[in-house]
């Protein structure tokens, strides 16, 4: 689909979901200018202010953002007819679109990706990292990877890691100067680093096991993050004691740059999964994606279950 057979309705949507006239421009390979007048022209044609710009930032007016609630869910199904009728040649072809949370959609991708390129070059990957809750359909992404338990119902979802498990970090050096807690309960007695959720605002608490029970800590501590990647960083630094998974802190565990406490209290959680509606699975560039996701999943003994 073109941008000229909709008369800027494709500017308009790239605008609304990077509230950035140069970011658009970048996703539809044109320049910002023409992105600009596409917009205004639309503006000007339908008698609407849809976009509020100033010199640092772009924002919907209350009728823009009605305007691209309603047109994300037909523009999406016109990009699945077209591209079915591309692929008559037998050659996925478009634009994939997947939102994946910062670190472990960084690291469940990363093997993906080249596997995909290599095997469908004419479909162009746009990956969006964001560690939030994402619609799939009103922000107009083709499919997500998310943990399982943050997979709506309504989802088909393949699995992608076995369960993840986690853990309590901590460099030598703030071990050393702190000391090693015992329990969870002696976590109230050191520095945490701790996670905002970017969603809710609420503070992840730190989740245990013991004799067959589940409870959680709340933690203390003079850092809270909402970016995984920041707070092993900060970890790595000695400014405090982590909870993440070992997936993302495998190489500095095994280095011995960070070290496990309280092991026997940490539960798994259920692992990755590549997750899209139902009507959208037919669509020959996702139908590729999720076949070699189960392909790789296969391959490393995970089962194509949820």
């Amino acid at each position: 689909m073109t941008d000229s057979s909709f008369d800027g309705l494709r500017a308009f949507l790239a605008v609304a979901d990077l509230n950035s006239f140069t970011a658009a421009a970048a996703r539809l390979g044109v320049t910002t200018t023409a992105v600009s007048k596409a917009v205004k022209l639309l503006e000007a044609r339908h008698g609407a202010v849809l976009l509020r710009r100033t010199t640092r930032s772009v924002a919907l007016t209350e009728a823009g953002a009605a305007l691209a609630g309603m047109l994300r869910g037909a523009v999406g199904q016109i990009d699945d007819a077209f591209a079915t009728l591309h692929a008559s040649n037998g050659r996925p072809s478009g634009t994939l679109r997947l939102t994946m949370p910062r670190a472990l959609g960084a690291l469940s991708i990363a093997p993906l990706a080249e596997r995909f390129r290599q095997r469908c070059p004419d479909v162009t990957l746009d990956i969006a990292l964001d560690d939030g809750t994402v619609d799939l359909v009103a922000a107009g992404f083709d499919a997500g990877i998310r943990l399982g338990q943050s997979v709506d119902q309504d989802m088909v979802a393949v699995r992608l890691s076995a369960d993840l498990r986690w853990s309590v970090l901590a460099a030598p050096a703030y071990l050393a100067r702190c000391g090693r807690p015992d329990t969870p309960e002696a976590l109230t007695a050191h520095h945490s680093l701790r996670y905002r959720f970017p969603d809710s605002g609420a503070l992840h608490r730190w989740g245990f096991v013991r004799d067959g029970q589940a409870f959680h800590v709340d933690t203390r501590g003079g850092v809270i993050v909402n970016d995984t990647t920041l707070i092993r960083q900060f970890a790595l630094a000695g400014m405090g004691l982590a909870y993440l998974p070992d997936m993302e802190a495998a190489a500095d565990i095994e280095a011995g740059r960070l070290e496990r406490v309280l092991a026997p209290f940490v539960p798994t959680t259920s692992g990755l999964f590549l997750y899209f509606p139902v009507r959208t699975q037919h669509q020959p560039k996702l139908r590729a994606f999720i076949d070699l996701a189960r392909e790789q999943a296969g391959q490393a003994g995970i089962p194509d279950w949820a």
